[in-house]
């Protein structure tokens, strides 16, 4: 009898790790755009009106919807001899490198120049380009982790190996940007808001980007590929009949709403308590479980399938974030009692953030299977296209929507005259709006997610049917490929 795939290692520790730090010099770039800094930059720093940088995150939002699939596809249909995700790995980091750059450098390369339309159309062309080479990246590295191994097993331990140094490097970024940012509003470095924010992008742009260039260097394709690229229309359709994929796309553009609390977290940081460095305390215990937290996701899967984590995550949110609204309600300015309130609820979303890492990512690969299973086609470039769409669907959604907010609660920033420097200006109540928007609210609004899972249905039995018989398929289709097949 021919031993299971679950029984076979194909990925050694040095790849997982290559694979790993691959993920973690890309997030250190990521990150800056990502958790409400880019629309704080835009902002306060770039002194843009809130509007404008509204409009142009929905607009090329609504880009990146056909976008992401659309690279997805070109993915899929790509063959050489270096593989179809390889090539894209190899070639992607030095323009991201410069972009990443480009976008963070437009207060200084414009610092005298005094028309607001310049640097509209600036910030438009530097998100744009950096937003292209993200998606040339992000697809194939993430399609990496179904492509890397048969084994479902060497595929969990790749994207938890990701998750996990990307939480300890990746998340370095806005850790030192927001300690960079204290010390410059306080006078302690000789650095402006714009020359903290350009510093972090020129880190992120060689130190990040030599870090991801591992992907392509060190880590194999072991997934057989039919000999022949399906076409680009043929992926589109592809996405459309795969229901288990459907259904995360549609409870992804959904869930996209919640993202509002990393958006009004950094506003809360910066302009409530207006000490920006005061997240690293808050979110320190829970980073320290969210490690554990890998150890732990064997444990849990063995006692719920990905379906159930994922309602389990949606209302304990709801639950935690209730009980720190209201009890913060009267005192979210108190250090003595917002302080141990938001760790606690750093605490319990990190364990589930951590989960989160991990099996949605595994819920594509198995999506990818599916439909292997159903039409004898792999298609991880458009499948992957989902992950990293959903990812940046989010930053789009939640940085376009906590814009339009910001005048709606009483938000916003004055240029200083003869100054590059802003204030800020606040309502009566635009504090508590501003916890209200951080703690509670995008909880409530991540229960629209869940509707979609009611009707997903890979799981248990048929997941394993799936598995099982791709098994054996993988052996027939290796002879049709000069040098295919898994390699140790």
């Amino acid at each position: 009898m021919a031993n299971s795939n679950n029984d076979i290692h194909y990925v050694g520790v040095k790849e997982n790790l290559a694979y790993g730090f691959a993920n973690a010099g890309q997030v250190f770039g990521y990150n800056l755009v990502a958790r409400g800094y880019m629309l704080l930059f835009f902002t306060k720093v770039f002194g843009l009106p809130e509007n404008a940088v509204s409009v142009m995150i929905l607009v090329l939002g609504i880009w990146d919807t056909v976008n992401d699939p659309l690279m997805g596809a070109v993915v899929d249909k790509t063959r050489t001899r270096f593989g179809k995700l390889r090539p894209y790995l190899l070639f992607v980091p030095l323009p991201l490198s410069i972009f990443t750059i480009l976008l963070f450098a437009g207060p200084v390369i414009l610092q005298d120049v005094k028309t607001t339309a310049i640097k509209i159309v600036y910030m438009y062309i530097s998100y744009f380009l950096w937003e292209l080479f993200y998606t040339i990246s992000d697809i194939p590295f993430w399609s990496m982790s179904a492509a890397i191994s048969p084994s479902p097993a060497d595929r969990t331990r790749a994207i938890s190996s990701a998750r996990f140094i990307s939480g300890l490097i990746g998340n370095l970024s806005p850790t030192i940007l927001v300690v960079l940012m204290d010390l410059s509003n306080n006078g302690v470095i000789n650095l402006s808001l714009a020359q903290v924010f350009l510093l972090m992008a020129v880190i992120a742009g060689t130190f990040g980007m030599g870090l991801f260039s591992l992907a392509g260097i060190c880590c194999k394709e072991r997934v057989v590929q039919s000999v022949k690229g399906p076409s680009v229309l043929d992926g589109f359709r592809t996405m459309l009949k795969n229901k288990p994929l459907f259904i995360i796309i549609v409870s992804s553009v959904l869930g996209s709403l919640g993202g509002i609390s990393s958006v009004f977290s950094t506003y809360y940081y910066s302009e409530v308590v207006h000490l920006n460095s005061l997240t690293i305390l808050i979110t320190l215990p829970g980073s320290v479980l969210g490690f554990v937290t890998y150890l732990l996701i064997p444990k849990l899967k063995a006692r719920f399938d990905n379906r159930q984590i994922i309602f389990l995550n949606g209302f304990s949110r709801v639950i935690v974030g209730a009980f720190v609204f209201f009890a913060g309600y009267s005192n979210f300015t108190n250090f003595k009692v917002v302080i141990p309130l938001l760790m606690f609820q750093n605490l319990v979303f990190c364990f589930f953030d951590t989960v989160n890492m991990v099996i949605p990512t595994e819920m594509i690969g198995d999506t990818v299977d599916y439909m292997e299973w159903k039409t004898g086609e792999r298609n991880e470039g458009i499948s992957f296209a989902v992950l990293t769409f959903v990812g940046k669907l989010t930053g789009s959604v939640s940085t376009s929507l906590g814009a339009a907010l910001l005048p709606i609660i009483g938000l916003s920033f004055k240029a200083v005259e003869g100054s590059t420097q802003t204030v800020t200006v606040k309502g009566e109540h635009t504090d508590l709006y501003i916890w209200a928007l951080f703690t509670l609210v995008p909880q409530i609004l991540g229960l629209i997610a869940l509707i979609p899972y009611i009707w997903y249905d890979l799981t248990g039995k048929k997941l394993m049917t799936v598995r099982n018989d791709l098994k054996e398929r993988h052996g027939e289709l290796s002879k049709q490929l000069s040098g295919g097949g898994a390699n140790d």
